[in-house]
């Protein structure tokens, strides 16, 4: 039985609301726990506690999925999105939660440009007007006055915000042939133990001492809500919301991250931050409106071309 006509438009927005609300105090809860936790082992093992999550809500979506092409694309999604997480992770313990989330949110602006290198799809002028607009806000938020170099920290999360944009263009092409809930959770499990791996391997152990209940509260908001219950909102929301209204919700995590660092790490945002950060979202929504805008205009403009007659306009009158 179908329970979603029963469900008011706007909770769906909510939903995806919620989400980037979540998401947004994140990276506050990431930049505390990857101060006890090296940034692999810390990944590794939100991924694999979420993974395991899952697998047990979503068992049923498993089946007749444990085959090779389905395996291997899981892989695929599990090396970028580690990569991206992990990189995001380096970045964060040299710079503040709000400027790794402003930064992150980039991937929206490259998406297009690592679509023309892989699928020779150019970019639009929109795109590029974007990308300036984009550059400028990096050059605000990450370099001081007078100088052109970026902090270790912003280059990494700058380079996270290219895996991110890997990451969104891998999904939609294994989520056309695959179970996408399947998808995620091999996408979460495999994650989980490149993380685990690479930690054990180039990490130092970790000891009884970090597991604190702070700790413990901060990896249970990462894997069962910053995980677990905001991918569940997201897809439910996306499925139910116009896609240039749910781009626009989940554009607002990197609002909801400054607003998170400013009250709750403490950050201090200047006036040359603030500009930085409101250009990076006029790009951010420049690149996610502009397709939907120049679609509705095109079939507008194909309506127009089909119920217009010329000899209508000439026709006599009475």
């Amino acid at each position: 039985m179908n329970t979603s006509r029963n469900i008011p438009g706007f909770v769906y927005k909510l939903m995806l609301l919620a989400a980037t609300i979540i998401w947004g105090i994140a990276f506050v809860v990431m930049k505390d726990a990857v101060d006890v936790l090296p940034p692999a082992q810390l990944i590794g093992v939100r991924f694999f506690l979420t993974g395991l999550l899952m697998a047990a809500v979503f068992h049923r979506s498993l089946r007749g999925t444990l085959n090779g092409p389905c395996l291997r694309a899981g892989l695929v999604l599990a090396l970028v999105t580690f990569l991206a997480f992990w990189v995001q992770t380096i970045g964060l313990a040299d710079t503040t939660p709000g400027k790794n989330a402003f930064l992150t949110a980039t991937y929206c602006v490259i998406v297009p440009f690592l679509l023309w290198i892989v699928a020779r799809k150019r970019p639009t002028f929109a795109n590029v007007g974007a990308a300036v607009l984009c550059i400028a806000g990096i050059g605000l938020v990450s370099m001081t006055a007078g100088s052109f170099r970026l902090e270790f920290g912003d280059l990494m999360t700058l380079l996270c915000a290219v895996f991110f944009a890997a990451q969104i263009i891998a999904i939609s092409h294994y989520a056309q042939q695959f179970n996408v809930l399947a998808l995620t959770v091999y996408q979460f499990l495999f994650g989980g133990l490149m993380g685990l791996v690479l930690g054990g391997l180039t990490e130092p152990a970790p000891t009884l001492a970090v597991l604190t209940p702070d700790f413990a509260f901060n990896l249970f908001y990462l894997v069962v809500f910053a995980s677990g219950l905001c991918y569940l909102f997201q897809n439910v929301g996306l499925a139910h919301v116009a896609p240039a209204q749910g781009s626009l919700l989940l554009s607002l995590e990197s609002v909801f991250g400054v607003l998170a660092s400013v009250l709750l790490y403490g950050e201090v945002v200047t006036g040359r931050m603030m500009l930085g950060f409101v250009l990076i979202f006029a790009a951010i929504l420049i690149s996610e409106l502009a397709p939907t805008l120049k679609a509705k205009l095109l079939e507008q403009k194909r309506q127009t071309e089909t119920t217009y007659d010329p000899e209508e306009e000439c026709a006599p009158v009475g």
